[in-house]
């Protein structure tokens, strides 16, 4: 008897697992992007791309039944602007 209770609640439980529905990835990308910002994470870009696709960055999410997946990358630091030529009298 208790095997099969083990059984049904095992059942039930992988079933529940199973059940959610994959996330759309702008909905995903929105969700990894608020938690970014809200740890103050500044200077990053999020980009899907098919799950194939070679591309630079660390994956963090996973979306449309793994067909595809978002890349986090930290933006390059914004150039300097050159030194003003100091004026000749």
């Amino acid at each position: 008897m208790k095997i099969a209770a083990a059984v049904v609640l095992l059942s039930v439980a992988s079933a529940l697992a199973c059940a959610e529905a994959p996330k759309p990835c702008e909905v995903l990308k929105s969700e990894i992007a608020a938690k970014l910002e809200a740890k103050g994470v500044k200077g990053y870009t999020l980009e899907i791309v098919a799950k194939d696709k070679e591309a630079e960055g660390k994956v963090v999410g996973s979306c449309e039944n793994g067909t595809k997946k978002i890349l986090y990358s930290k933006s390059a630091a914004p150039a300097k602007a050159p030194a003003a030529a100091a004026k000749k009298p």
